[in-house]
This record gives C-alpha cells, sequence and structure tokens, in this order.
C-alpha cells in the first residue's frame, strides 16, 4: 500500500508541475474508489496543492474540508489556494483557524497581502509573527520589504534592516536585493547605495533597482553609470534591465554608454541600447518594445517610435497608449484620435489610460472640446482624469468651468489629489473668487490636504489675489514646514498687494531661516525695491544674487534692470546690461522702457535700432516703451514711423496703449489736427484714456476747442472723475476767462465730484517720509 501511494504522489506531482488538471481529477476519482487510499494525508494535501495550483479553490475546498487528519501541510495548503485566488478575507480567516502555523503559514499569509495592496496588514501580521517567536526567512523579508517600500514606511523597514544583521541574512542575495529596493523606492539613495555596495555578488535584480532608484530621484547620470558598471562586470543583463535603462533614458539626462564623448544628447544613448536589445535577441520581447516605443515618443521622435511601432511583432494597449501620449506631448491630438480609432479597428479596446492620454493630448492642444468628449467617454473617471480635464479649463482660461467641474467632481464623490485643489485654487485666484476659493480651501481641510506644501501654496496664491493678505500670512505661519515655493507665494502675494516693504522684510526672515532664494524669489524682491525706488535695499540685493550666482538668469537680470532704471540709476542698468551673457525680449524691453522713464529717448530709440538689427523680435511691450520715449523726448516723426511699422514690419496690431503713446506725442508737439484724425480713425473712442491725454496736451498749447471737446467726452465717460473739471478749469483760468472757469467748478461741486489728494515721499536716511498736498 505505501508503494502505492508513493507511486500516485509522484503522479500527482507530475500533474501539479504541468498544471494537468484533467489527469488530476482521473487520479482523485481512482482515489476514491479506492479503500483506505482517499484518507491517506499526503496523497489528500496534493490533492489540494494540485486544485490550488490549478485556479479550481472550491474542489481544493471539498477535498480539505473531507480530511479526516489534516496536518499542517494540509492547512497550509488550503491557505496557499485562497492566497493565489485572491481570497484574502478566507485566507486569514482560515489563518485565525489553524490550529498548528509553521513559518510557511505566516509567510504564505504576508506574501498574499502584499500581493494584492494590503502593505499596513501586512507588516501587522508580520510583528504578530515576531512576537509569537517565529523566526523570519529570506520570503518572509522580501515580502516586508517590499510593503515597506510601496508605503514608504521608512521606520519599519530600518527596523527590519536591524533584525535582517541581528540573523546573519544581509549577504542573502533575496533580502539584500528587496532592502536596497525598499531604500530606493524611499528616496533613500544614501542607503540603497551603502546596500549595493556591501553586496559581493549583485545580481541583474539588484542592477535594475538601483537604476530605477537613481532615476527616481533625478541622478540620470548615476543611473546611467550604474548600467555601465553592469556591462563591465559581464552581469546577464534582462528584458527588466533593459526596460529600466530605457526607462532612465526617456525620463532625460545626457550620457553616452561608451568610454568617450560624454555629455551627448540622452536620445543617442537611447539608440545605443536600442542596437543592445537587437544584439542581446530581445527586439521580440513585448516589454522592451513598449520601453523602445516610450523612449522615442517621449524624446519627441515620433519617426522613430512609427517605425518601431510598425515592425512588432505583437502589440498590447502599453503600446497603443505609449503612441497615444507621444503625439499628444508634441501636441499632435488629431494624429492621437487616429491612432485610438486604429486600436479600435484592430480589436483594442481602450481602457482608462488611453483616455487619459487622449484628454491631455487634447489639452495640449487647446483642443479642449475634444478633450471634454473623451472625459465624457470614462464611466468611472479616476482622479487622473478629472486633473487632466481641470487642467485643461485651467490653461484655456475658462477658469468658470474649471471650479463648476471642481464642485461636480466633489458631488461624485471623487476624492481629489493635491494636484486638483492646486488647480482649483489657481482658477480661483485668476477670477479672484474669493467665496469659491474658501469652498476649495474647506474641501482641502476635510480630505486633510491643507497642510500640504502645494496646496498651502495655492492657498497664500488665492488669498493674496483676493486682497486678503492677512489669511495667506496665517496659513503661511500655520505651516509646520516650509519650502521655497510658500515663501515665494507670500512674496508675490505681498508684492502684488504693494505691500513692498512687508515682502523686503520677509525675504530676510527667509534668509535667516537658511532657505536658498530661486530666480523667482530675487525678480519679486528685485521688483519690490522698484515699487519703492529703494536704490539701497536694491543694491543690497544685487549683491546677494551676485554671491548666490545669480548674475546670468535672464529673469533675474531683467528684473536687476527694471529696478535700477526705476531708481533713477540708468547708466548702471545699462552696465549690467551690456554684460549679460544672454538676453530675451524682456531684457531689451526694460532698458529701453528705463531710458523712456528717465527723460532719454534719443537712447530708447538707437538701442531699439539695435535691437530690431540684431534680429530679436519685438512685442507690443517693446512698443509701448518705445513709443513712450519718442513722446517724452520730442522725437514724433521718429514715432510715427515706428508706430506705422508695427504691423506693417513686425505683425504686431496696435492696441489702446500704443494709440495713447502716439497721441499723447502728437500732443506733446501741438500737432492736435493729426491727433484730432487719428482719434476719430481708431477703434478705442469710448476710452477716457485717449481724451485725459488729449485733454493734457490742449492746456499746453490753451486749445480751447479740443480742451472742451476732450472735456465733454470725459464728463460723459467717467462722469466721477475730478480730473478733466480740474484740467479745463486750469484752462479756462490761465486764459482770463474767469466765467466759464466758475461754470466748470460750479459743475463739479453740482455732481458731487471730490478732487483727491496728493501723497508723495521720499527715501531719507534708508527709510521714507510720506508728504499729502491738497
Amino acid at each position: 500500500m505505501e508503494g502505492r501511494a508513493t507511486y500516485l504522489s509522484n503522479l500527482l506531482q507530475n500533474c501539479i508541475d504541468k498544471k494537468s488538471l484533467l489527469y488530476g481529477k482521473l487520479i482523485h476519482a481512482f482515489l476514491v474508489r479506492s479503500n483506505g487510499l482517499f484518507s491517506n494525508t499526503f496523497l489528500s494535501n496534493r490533492l489540494v496543492e494540485l486544485y490550488s495550483k490549478c485556479g479550481n479553490i472550491e474542489y481544493a475546498d471539498r477535498v480539505f474540508d473531507k480530511m479526516p487528519h489534516p496536518d499542517v501541510y494540509s492547512w497550509n495548503a488550503i491557505l496557499a489556494g485562497y492566497s493565489k485566488f485572491g481570497s484574502l478575507w478566507d485566507a486569514q480567516e482560515l489563518f485565525l483557524r489553524m490550529p498548528e502555523r509553521n513559518t510557511v503559514s505566516w509567510n504564505t499569509l504576508i506574501s498574499a497581502l502584499v500581493r494584492h495592496g494590503q502593505e499596513e496588514t501586512a507588516l501587522g501580521v508580520y510583528d504578530t509573527m515576531i512576537l509569537e517567536g517565529f523566526m523570519p526567512t529570506r520570503f518572509t523579508l522580501a515580502s516586508v520589504f517590499s510593503a515597506c517600500g510601496a508605503l514608504l514606511d521608512v521606520e519599519h523597514g530600518r527596523r527590519c534592516h536591524g533584525l535582517v544583521i541581528k540573523i546573519g541574512l544581509e549577504e542573502n542575495i533575496y533580502v539584500a536585493n528587496a532592502l536596497l529596493s525598499m531604500y530606493a523606492k524611499c528616496g533613500l539613495i544614501r542607503d540603497a547605495v551603502q546596500v549595493f555596495a556591501d553586496m559581493d555578488e549583485p545580481n541583474e535584480v539588484t542592477f535594475t533597482a538601483m537604476m530605477g532608484g537613481l532615476a527616481q530621484t533625478d541622478r540620470v547620470m548615476e543611473a546611467v553609470e550604474m548600467f555601465r558598471m553592469m556591462c563591465r562586470k559581464g552581469v546577464r543583463i534582462d528584458s527588466i534591465s533593459l526596460s529600466s535603462i530605457l526607462g532612465v533614458c526617456a525620463k532625460g539626462g545626457g550620457g553616452e554608454f561608451g568610454d568617450q564623448n560624454d555629455g551627448i544628447p540622452c536620445n543617442v544613448s537611447g539608440q545605443q541600447i536600442h542596437g543592445l536589445t537587437i544584439k542581446l535577441g530581445f527586439e521580440g520581447d513585448l516589454h522592451v518594445n513598449n520601453s523602445l516605443l516610450d523612449l522615442y515618443a517621449k524624446n519627441a521622435d515620433m519617426n522613430s517610435a512609427e517605425k518601431i511601432f510598425a515592425s512588432l511583432p505583437e502589440v498590447s494597449n502599453v503600446s497603443w497608449n505609449v503612441m497615444i501620449a507621444g503625439y499628444g506631448q508634441i501636441h499632435q491630438s488629431q494624429k492621437a484620435i487616429e491612432y485610438l480609432q486604429r486600436m479600435r479597428s484592430c480589436c483594442f479596446e481602450p481602457d482608462e489610460v488611453t483616455y487619459i492620454h487622449l484628454l491631455a493630448a487634447c489639452v495640449k492642444s487647446g483642443d479642449i472640446k475634444s478633450g471634454r468628449k473623451m472625459f465624457d467617454n470614462i464611466s468611472c473617471p479616476n482622479v487622473s482624469s478629472w486633473n487632466a480635464i481641470l487642467s485643461g479649463y485651467f490653461q484655456t482660461g475658462d477658469h468658470e468651468e474649471a471650479i463648476k467641474l471642481f464642485r461636480e467632481m466633489q458631488f461624485q464623490n471623487v476624492q481629489p489629489d493635491r494636484t486638483t485643489f492646486a488647480i482649483a485654487l489657481s482658477s480661483c485666484a485668476a477670477m479672484g473668487l474669493l467665496e469659491a476659493g474658501k469652498e476649495v480651501h474647506a474641501a482641502s481641510q476635510k480630505a486633510a490636504f491643507h497642510t500640504d506644501i502645494y496646496v498651502a501654496s495655492g492657498l497664500i496664491g488665492m488669498y493674496s489675489k483676493c486682497g486678503k493678505t492677512e489669511m495667506a500670512k496665517h496659513i503661511f505661519h500655520s505651516m509646520l514646514e516650509l519650502d521655497i515655493v510658500c515663501w515665494n507665494s507670500m512674496l508675490a502675494g505681498l508684492s502684488l498687494n504693494s505691500q513692498d516693504k512687508e515682502a523686503f522684510t520677509f525675504f530676510k526672515h527667509m534668509r535667516e531661516d537658511e532657505i536658498l532664494p530661486t530666480q523667482f524669489t530675487y525678480a519679486t524682491v528685485l521688483s519690490c525695491c522698484a515699487k519703492l525706488s529703494s536704490s539701497f535695499q536694491g543694491k543690497q540685493v544685487h549683491a546677494q544674487m551676485t554671491k548666490d550666482g545669480y548674475m546670468n538668469d535672464v529673469f533675474v537680470g531683467s528684473a536687476l534692470i527694471d529696478m535700477y532704471c526705476k531708481g533713477g540709476d540708468v547708466d548702471e542698468a545699462r552696465n549690467f546690461f551690456d554684460k549679460m551673457p544672454s538676453k530675451n525680449t524682456v531684457t531689451w524691453n526694460e532698458m529701453i522702457h528705463g531710458y523712456a522713464q528717465n527723460g532719454r529717448g534719443d537712447e530708447a530709440v538707437l538701442l531699439y535700432r539695435d535691437m530690431i538689427e540684431l534680429g530679436e523680435k519685438p512685442d507690443g511691450i517693446t512698443f509701448v516703451a518705445v513709443l513712450t520715449a519718442c513722446s517724452h523726448a520730442g522725437l514724433v516723426d521718429e514715432g510715427i514711423d515706428i508706430f506705422n511699422s508695427m504691423e506693417q514690419e513686425h505683425r504686431v496690431v496696435p492696441v489702446l496703449d500704443h494709440y495713447t503713446c502716439i497721441i499723447d506725442a502728437l500732443g506733446r508737439a501741438g500737432r492736435f489736427h493729426e491727433a484730432e484724425v487719428l482719434v476719430d480713425e481708431m477703434p478705442y473712442k469710448d476710452d477716457p484714456v485717449i481724451w485725459e491725454v488729449l485733454l493734457s496736451s490742449c492746456r499746453v498749447y490753451a486749445n480751447v476747442r479740443l480742451a472742451k471737446r476732450a472735456a465733454d467726452e470725459l464728463f460723459r465717460l467717467t462722469p466721477h472723475n475730478s480730473a478733466p473739471y480740474v484740467l479745463l478749469g486750469n484752462i479756462y483760468s490761465s486764459l482770463g476767462r474767469w466765467d466759464e472757469a466758475r461754470e466748470v467748478r460750479d459743475k463739479m461741486s453740482d455732481t458731487q465730484v471730490v478732487k483727491d489728494p496728493g501723497y508723495s515721499w521720499i527715501e531719507y536716511n534708508k527709510g521714507h517720509q510720506t508728504g499729502y498736498g491738497g
């Protein structure tokens, strides 16, 4: 009988190895008919294992229930069956009923929980295992480190690391790889590198984990070097390591994999790996091919991606999704939609990722209408889908629809993330909707995101743009941790609300807290100094910029030029301008405008001519600056020539500001007929600024007729503005026409228009003196 049982056991083992369910059932039937054999625990255990491995948990359950004397192996077999089948509740309930457990029992449950995303529960089971005196094995620790990595639970991971050293498993390659992966996923690259350095013979899993961790923390070149080391050491390169290094190349960076010519574009590195995949015979591997597609798509090389896609022996949803995402990235939404149609015609069903990529493609192309159709096609959109459509409405300036969608998201009980809140807050800020912003703030508190640095920065920006700087400061000061983005948001908010002195004080506190400024910080602070006309503070910031190495930054340099020009030190601004290694249109505009502000119109026009000769493209602001210079310097004909060249030569359509500048230039020169003709022809006749400029010029030349016309237009357009009454009254008074002057003042009194007092201040002894005038 014993020999027969052994023979049947070997047959069942063969069925288990080959997953031969039919032959296994035939042996099961034979055992049922044979007296005494069916009650054999060893054979029953084999049957439970067979049915579990073949996914027939119901049959496994029946065999287990009929076993007269199940042992720990029987319990472990059915536990493994539940775990494999995904019946975690049944597995945990069975585990608690087990009369006896061994290390295999604990390992089976822990690994099942980790595989099915229940990492916290798995760590709880592991802690109980240790308390009950069971010694973890390499399989236990691998699962536990995987759970710690998924949860970013470094503290638990470090405790396990200590136990690994204590029980002498630190040299086990299986455990070491899991430990390294845990540190890498938690962003603790220094610890991961130390584990790597302590390993005698790292394998392909080790190198792949290290490459992934380095790439995750943006240390792309070190990840590339890791692959080079892998090649030099002769470690086997598999499809997973190839996919990993291709992902590194897709992420960005540079460098090649040879020993010379370092620093060539990243795409070349990817092409070298592409060649290696062919050399190693992986051109038929779907996972590697999808990684290659992703590499070329992310480098905007869709021609190469098309060639690879066309030659693929097999494709998956991932392949189609990568192509759709690639065309979306280069703003070709129609090509992305074309791929969707091809995908369907090839009998592939689009998944949520497909629609998210299509949605992003439409948003990036500015086709929000098609994007919304894609969004509406998703049956149960997740937070990524909501964020994509919200971002689309925000980018196209439809903030009202973005806020409306955010509310709809709340009604559908979709949990927002930090990106959702940031977009909603930005939309509220753009429209100055304080009440809507408060609703978003309340939702962020409910979701426990209000202390998130990213969301807090959005809250500070929203309250600042709604004029509630005290609330913005309250949020700022309530944060346990502040990064440079929060500081920048607070500085920008104070500057926006003309609280420039306080902004400068915040900047000092920021430096005291050893927070390193960015170019945005310096640009904001320099803007504050410019508005305060405080050259003393501006020079302090300039010195700090030099120390921090921002002198070559175009963004900061433009702000510095503006600061010096507004402080009256145009020569220092020009000195810095000439030394800048690179300039953009904003830089040129600031310098031209600086000359214009300080009455040096000739130099402004010369600089404008230099700009054109050097091939720089002027924009609308450039023309405002140079036309202002012409107006203030009396260069009327120069101004008219430049004004006429705007649309003809530079394709810049004149707007109100440009007309205002040229009318001001004509008025200052007393060329009222030309000014009046231009006013009558322009599309901005109902803007009060034009008539105020004309009225001011009429006072200088005592042009009563045109002054009366301009004043009447202003009485109609801005009836409560005191300026036209005062200016017209002064014109009459200067000509001795007292009756008419009195009539203007009586009319001003009758309409209850009050003249605002004047306000001025000067910098004195590193402080400010303020004065008012009636």
